[in-house]
């Protein structure tokens, strides 16, 4: 054998990995990340005009806490601690306010904070967790609840 057949010819891996790479894209865009943040195993309580929260007048995101029944809050089924965590997510969405360079009226943050209370919550816990928000800026609140059609 001479030497000079003894290079072995290496398979060219770009377009293979630039798929891999588009795959992984178009996946992360079209995966539903909202469900994944309702915690279902919470029983909410049950009321005859629950309506669903408009939010087209909003164009971010809202922030959602799941509270359950021991007044645990819940955050993409992770347990947090929720005074740290609304803190944080206060802050991050001041700064993101601050580079799109709207305006922070009063001190009011411009997102709905949605609360999913299991019905075995105790109110003073989820007047807790509403009072932190309201100290960390958030004004739009809205409660979950389940009409009497859902239940069914």
């Amino acid at each position: 054998m001479s030497e000079h057949n003894s290079d072995r010819a290496e398979p060219n891996l770009t377009p293979l990995l630039d798929l891999v790479f588009q795959l992984i894209t178009f996946f992360m865009l079209v995966i539903n990340f909202k469900g994944a943040s309702l915690d279902l195993s919470l029983k909410l309580p049950v009321l005859g005009s629950a309506r669903p929260l408009d939010q087209r007048q909003s164009k971010l995101e809202p922030l959602l806490l799941n509270i359950d029944s021991e007044g645990g809050v819940h955050v993409y089924g992770r347990k947090v601690e929720f005074e740290q965590h609304i803190s944080n997510e206060a802050r991050i969405l001041k700064d993101q306010l601050r580079l799109n360079q709207t305006p922070i009226e009063n001190g009011e943050l411009p997102v709905p904070v949605i609360v999913r209370a299991d019905r075995g919550a105790p109110f003073h816990l989820v007047n807790h967790v509403l009072k932190v928000c309201q100290e960390n800026g958030y004004r739009q609140f809205s409660l979950n609840a389940m009409s009497r059609e859902e239940k069914r």
